[in-house]
């Protein structure tokens, strides 16, 4: 795969080219008595010839959700050269996915969640509101960035999420403007309708397994009151009903299968792992190129165009700081030179905080046998042959969205059902046949941020999330445990109801429901809002609507930390929507847009269902 390093190829003969310049002027000084200005100018001559040969049209720093995207859809115009560079490996060994089981099996997914080697490997700050314990944070350092660790749950969010971005200061980006672009994105195994797509490169599919707890969890769920729907993607996101998934022939389809895979061999395109990108270079306000480390060495490369930001909500903004973009008084208590004043930047960090709920199960029907070893090698090379059976699923296949009071106008607590027990992350086995619920509130008031802890880009910036820091917040936590509840003791799971595992019986009262959840709860691995999107006079806003960061030139950020305010679920759709409207706008290409697209709302607000 030769090719993958195109991009890198040049720079020794560049070398050799600059140094025989150099060679030449002091030779032309000796022999014609050539003027020091004029030496100079030579010298200045011969490094912008190397840095023509050593340029491209577009950078993108981040080879993840977004990054894949934009490399894809940048790359189908020939007269653009792009440069994709990933501080991960790739998810690939010898050129297989099949070798690369951990990331590519569905039901692997835990493995890379607690890997270093494919993981930034996070961690908050002490969190004062959850008893301070310090939270976990996997984000994927590898091609496909975090859609290769993902649970490959296919979630776009309400409606009103993206109408609220054009409220909250990014025109454009209502629900009209980027619902062409979800589509565009898509094939969905059941066809194309109003909502769905059927001719993208990222293929969405539904569970196959049909498992009687996933059959059972929504039937109690319509036994509680609550509708089933059809597609939460489309017309109803409220209700429980059948999730949408990235796999694609029991294999997890992420962005690098999706979009960099098949734009590899394009002649304008070049992507290197295992680089990473350390600074943004900048002529005063004006963005040039990025530094970057690889194998140990500096280098530098430069943009005729743009350089493009896709990093996460995480890495965008710290690479922006230690660039110098950011408070002003931070970066100078780091010794950084300040190139521009964004107070914004790494502010609003917003995310989604979740509790597992877990009863236990009557009979032997769970995924726990299915994780003792030889079940394991069975299923391991069944997936290995086949691509089938119960690999081929991360089982995480129904679930659903509902409103937790009267009042409210659209979801904002969402479940994902499991046939099975997690604990710690997947860290540690399951010990019992057991079935779980993930909920958790969509819209949390609690807002934190995160900031650089030296100028060192290999030291991890603080995250500070600010977890439950709000009455709002905690009260609808407390919803949650009791809507749950509430669905788990329908007659539906009669004959498969053991007793309650977590939060157990005994967590009654508020005050115990409270502190379980300060226990027990968990990020859902959804960081967002570090650089938002919003009008160059909101002084929290780090890019405009178009994704170019304010306040400096060919520069844009482009990933889920442009998010103004987080949507109602999980992000993955979301920001590869993002990067695939961002690419029409770098084009100069007009805004896809459906208008009067139907949107469900309920008869009524004065009850909660």
């Amino acid at each position: 795969m030769s090719y993958l390093m195109k991009g890198f190829k040049g720079h020794s003969p560049v070398m050799c080219k600059v140094a025989g310049n150099l060679f030449k002027a002091h030779t032309l000084k000796k022999t014609l008595g050539i003027s020091e200005q004029q030496l100079k100018i030579s010298r200045a001559s011969s490094q912008l010839s190397s840095e023509k040969a050593n340029s491209y049209s577009y950078i993108i720093v981040g080879a993840g959700s977004a990054g894949c995207v934009l490399a894809n859809r940048l790359t189908e115009d020939p007269q653009s050269s792009v440069l994709l560079l990933e501080a991960g490996p790739k998810d690939t060994l010898l050129g297989s996915t099949r070798l690369m089981w951990k990331i590519h099996m569905p039901a692997a997914l835990t493995y890379n969640l607690c890997d270093e080697k494919y993981n930034w490997y996070y961690h908050t700050r002490a969190q004062r509101h959850m008893d301070n314990r310090v939270m976990y944070w996997p984000r994927g350092r590898v091609w496909g960035g975090s859609s290769s660790l993902n649970a490959m749950v296919y979630i776009r969010g309400h409606a009103e999420d993206y109408n609220r971005w054009s409220r909250e200061g990014a025109p454009g980006w209502d629900y009209e403007h980027c619902l062409p672009y979800f589509k565009k994105a898509q094939t969905h195994e059941l066809g194309p309708d109003r909502y769905r797509g059927g001719s993208g490169p990222l293929h969405v599919s539904r569970g196959k397994t049909k498992h009687p707890l996933h059959r059972a969890f929504l039937e109690a769920a319509q036994q509680a009151g609550y509708p089933f729907t059809d597609d939460m993607n489309g017309y109803q996101q409220e209700g429980f009903g059948w999730m949408d998934m990235t796999i694609h022939r029991g294999q997890r389809w992420s962005t690098a299968s999706a979009y960099l895979r098949p734009a590899i061999s394009r002649p304008n395109f070049s992507v290197a792992e295992k680089t990473l990108v350390t600074k943004i270079l900048f002529q005063g306000t004006k963005c040039i190129g990025v530094e970057y480390v690889k194998n140990g060495q500096r280098k530098k490369v430069f943009a005729n165009k743009e350089v493009i930001l896709s990093g996460g909500a995480i890495n965008s903004p710290q690479l922006l700081m230690l660039s110098g973009i950011g408070n002003a008084d931070d970066l100078k208590k780091l010794g950084i030179p300040v190139v521009c004043h964004l107070p914004g930047v790494g502010q609003n960090l917003q995310d989604h905080l979740e509790v597992y709920v877990q009863q236990k199960c009557t009979k032997p029907i769970t995924l726990y046998s299915a994780q003792k070893p030889l079940n394991m090698v069975r299923i391991g090379l069944e997936w290995l042959w086949k691509f089938t059976g119960e690999g081929a699923t991360a089982h995480l296949e129904s679930g659903g969205f509902i409103r937790s009071e009267a009042g409210v106008p659209h979801p904002d607590i969402q479940f994902h059902f499991l046939p099975s027990q997690v604990i710690d992350h997947g860290r540690v086995a399951s010990t019992m046949e057991a079935y779980q619920v993930h909920v958790g509130p969509m819209r949390s008031t609690s807002v934190g941020w995160l900031k650089l802890k030296s100028s060192d880009p290999n030291e991890h910036p603080i995250i500070e999330p600010n977890y439950l820091s709000t009455e709002r917040d905690i009260w609808e936590f407390r919803q949650c445990v009791k809507l749950t509840r509430e669905i788990f003791a329908q007659k539906a799971f009669e004959k498969f109801r053991g007793p309650e595992l977590q939060p157990g019986n005994h967590v009654q009262s508020d005050k115990e429901i409270d502190a379980f959840i300060r226990q027990k709860a968990d990020s859902a691995y959804h960081p967002s809002c570090t650089c938002k999107m919003g009008q160059p006079s909101d002084s929290t806003a780090v890019v405009d609507p178009q994704t170019k960061v304010i306040g400096v030139e060919n520069l844009r950020v482009v990933d889920a930390s442009i998010m103004p305010s987080v949507v109602t679920g999980n992000l993955n759709a979301p920001t590869i929507m993002i990067a695939e409207k961002a690419a029409d706008i770098i084009k100069g290409l007009p805004s896809l847009q459906e208008k009067n697209v139907p949107v469900y709302k309920p008869k009524t607000l004065e009850t909660q269902r």
